[in-house]
């Protein structure tokens, strides 16, 4: 059962999502949720990254503290560390060599990246590192076009350069954590978050000093917004959120929506509890919560929309 506060879902968060998608007046902001039984969870990849590199700590399941010991236990090499990464992440064994990517079921009807590919979407957001948004809108027939964050370089770096204004049929896929295409742009380690919010920080009080090129930052700051993908309980999630709210005006701030699993560290017996919490918080920042997992919620999406199975 899918619950908002205690109750189901209610009819009108529904209804203002799919005009929102429907219009292409919604902003899609993907998480590793999405890739769900294609790629590892962050917690799946740092406890192996933990066990192979022989992190001596307890909280072998927080990817970034992990790789903070990997990039300092390999000379702070860590363009090195993510190199690896990328190619335990998103690669099949192929003995000692990378095999096939790995890639979701893009003919399935309700995989999350085939499903955001129907709407008329003009910009997409992801904080992962894979490139499975452009190939499901590849799929779709349209014309895709990414970029990266420039957080890493010297100073915190400026916007790229769009090649067109996007549009519905040309959209743009924004990898605001960096993109596997470029290793040296993922936020993977511990430094790495810390250097990307306080340059996040940096950016969002000097606005002539942008990461998001000012088409992009328009569909994200005055557009609802769709987070797909994450736990809201996440503080580096929580903290980016913020920032990004300091760029919103009190005129401008939209209702969201996000997709949530039940917390993992609630107590046995006191789901319900933790949820009712968590709504409430998430309240305050204007987001609607749809308990349940991604596919159910596509599930959901795809019988409102009349798609068939």
């Amino acid at each position: 059962m899918i619950r908002n506060g205690g109750e189901t879902m209610e009819k009108k968060d529904w209804d203002r999502l799919i005009y929102g998608l429907e219009s292409g007046y919604c902003t899609p902001f993907l998480g590793a949720g999405v890739c769900s039984g294609t790629l590892p969870t962050g917690g799946q990849l740092s406890s192996r990254w933990a066990q192979k590199e022989g992190y001596p700590f307890t909280n072998g399941r927080s990817l970034p503290d992990v790789m903070d010991f990997v990039v300092t236990m390999h000379g702070n090499d860590a363009v090195y560390v993510k190199e690896r990464v990328v190619e335990d992440l998103l690669y099949k064994k192929n003995g000692k060599k990378r095999g096939r990517p790995k890639l979701p079921d893009f003919s399935s009807v309700h995989e999350p990246h085939n499903v955001l590919a129907r709407f008329p979407l003009p910009v997409f957001f992801t904080t992962n590192y894979d490139d499975f948004m452009v190939r499901a809108l590849t799929e779709a027939g349209k014309e895709p076009f990414a970029l990266t964050c420039p957080w890493y370089e010297d100073g915190g770096g400026t916007a790229p350069d769009l090649p067109n204004r996007p549009t519905p049929e040309q959209p743009a896929v924004f990898h605001l954590h960096g993109s596997a295409a470029d290793p040296a742009s993922l936020v993977l380690s511990r430094s790495d978050y810390i250097r990307f919010l306080i340059n996040l920080s940096m950016n969002t009080a000097s606005p002539d000093h942008s990461f998001i090129p000012g088409p992009l930052l328009t569909s994200l700051t005055e557009r609802p917004l769709l987070f797909i993908g994450y736990s809201l309980q996440d503080w580096s999630f929580a903290v980016l959120f913020q920032g990004l709210l300091q760029t919103i005006s009190s005129l401008q701030q939209r209702r969201h929506i996000s997709i949530q699993l039940t917390p993992p560290s609630a107590r046995r017996g006191s789901e319900r509890i933790a949820e009712e919490y968590l709504t409430r918080t998430f309240d305050r920042w204007n987001i609607t919560v749809y308990w349940g997992k991604v596919e159910d919620f596509c599930q959901e999406l795809g019988a409102r929309m009349g798609w068939s199975a």
